[in-house]
């Protein structure tokens, strides 16, 4: 098919196109901000910004701010995007519950909540998450025709491909399905699954500890482990979408290096038959040994440190070959780093020529929810641009 080159001063669609996203970033990052300014940061001409400020008020993508920098704008003309032109739903499905929130266009969040999952299996989180997306909505009180997407966070490795997930045992009957298909028809909009931990190092990077580090893991030691490593600013996946499932990386090893919370325990109860001074008792419950560790317990500050060499053995492999500036420790061990940091720190130093940072999470919880978020952010953007282009001549 011959294609029809535009004739006279408009720019091809892709420069146009090019033009309108530089410009729009401008406004986002400065607003309020003015057509010179917009011009100076987006390094565009005031011509060609004009144009695109035209077609990004039409629209609806953009609109004049009320006040200037400094207040009033006192007839100056100055712009700000219009961060309610979509809505993006992010949702962290745990073992026994669904966390959930909505953002608009600018990371703003419009509502939050969690629910309870009763039976904790998958047809009961299908039913759970249909609930609270209307719910989140609601809450909102804008347009439910404004959600763009819905990105959904879920324990286990989602195939690349298939869209099968494996490894997802956390949440009975999830092994095996395609998810994101059962979920779709129910809440009426597409939906992307993304492992918890991958999106905990995505939401680190955005708005976490991890910001402006371009290379690093996060590594989420709870009731499970789980690993999401991000090289050159981007998430890795890996050749099936598996990468870091860090359970599997030292599955040769004679002895039990697992510091995930079971193992926690199982370690804390064989300790405990040689060492009767302690004021643990069974069924040794990881939040226990951990308090007692601030006490000087003896037994537990066994067991602590023998949790950070698990922790710095599971750390080692991925710092030497990846190479990564800093790791980010979370989950409900990990984010002990008043015991934890120093040890696992020290003894990277002392197995590694170029030992990684070490830090804790700063999200805590809300981290797979917030890289749930960044996720759906990017993909809105891009579409609002796409519905733009659907409705406005070339």
């Amino acid at each position: 098919m011959k294609r029809t080159i535009p004739q006279g001063p408009a720019s091809p669609p892709l420069l146009k196109h090019l033009n309108e996203r530089a410009v729009l970033e401008a406004i986002r990052e400065g607003a309020p901000i003015s057509r010179a300014e917009i011009s100076r940061r987006a390094g565009i001409s005031k011509p060609t910004v004009s144009l695109a400020l035209r077609s990004l008020l039409t629209a609806g993508l953009v609109r004049e701010a009320q006040d200037g920098p400094g207040g009033p704008s006192y007839g100056a003309v100055y712009f700000e995007a219009v961060s309610e032109a979509a809505l993006v739903l992010g949702l962290d499905l745990g073992a026994h519950f669904v966390r959930g929130a909505i953002c608009d266009l600018g990371g703003t969040i419009r509502a939050r909540q969690d629910v309870e999952l009763i039976q904790a299996d998958a047809e009961d989180a299908v039913e759970a998450i249909a609930r609270l997306r209307r719910s989140l909505v609601e809450a909102t009180g804008l347009d439910d025709e404004l959600l763009d997407g819905i990105v959904v966070g879920v324990p286990g490795v989602v195939e690349r491909g298939s869209g099968v997930l494996r490894l997802a045992t956390n949440v009975e009957g999830l092994e095996g399905r395609r998810f994101a298909e059962e979920l779709e028809p129910a809440l009426g909009l597409p939906v992307a699954l993304e492992n918890d931990t991958n999106l905990a190092a995505l939401g680190e990077h955005w708005l976490g500890v991890a910001r402006g580090s371009e290379d690093f893991v996060f590594l989420s030691v709870g009731t499970g482990m789980g690993a999401g490593l991000v090289l050159g600013g981007e998430l890795h996946g890996g050749r099936h979408g598996a990468a870091g499932e860090i359970d599997f990386a030292l599955r040769g090893l004679d002895e039990n290096v697992d510091p995930s919370a079971p193992e926690v325990s199982v370690l804390a109860s064989r300790l405990a038959r040689e060492q009767t001074e302690t004021a643990l008792a069974p069924p040794y419950d990881p939040r226990a040994i951990f308090a007692a560790a601030r006490t000087a317990d003896r037994l537990a500050q066994t067991v602590v440190d023998e949790v950070a060499r698990r922790i710095a053995l599971h750390v080692a492999p991925i710092a030497a070959v990846a190479d990564v500036e800093l790791v980010v420790l979370g989950g409900g061990i990990g984010a002990n780093g008043d015991l934890l940091l120093e040890p696992v720190r020290s003894l990277l130093i002392e197995w590694l020529p170029f030992p990684p940072r070490v830090e804790v999470s700063t999200l805590g919880e809300a981290a797979v929810l917030t890289g749930a978020l960044a996720v759906g952010l990017r993909s809105a953007l891009d579409n609002v641009f796409a519905r733009r282009s659907a409705v406005q001549p070339g």
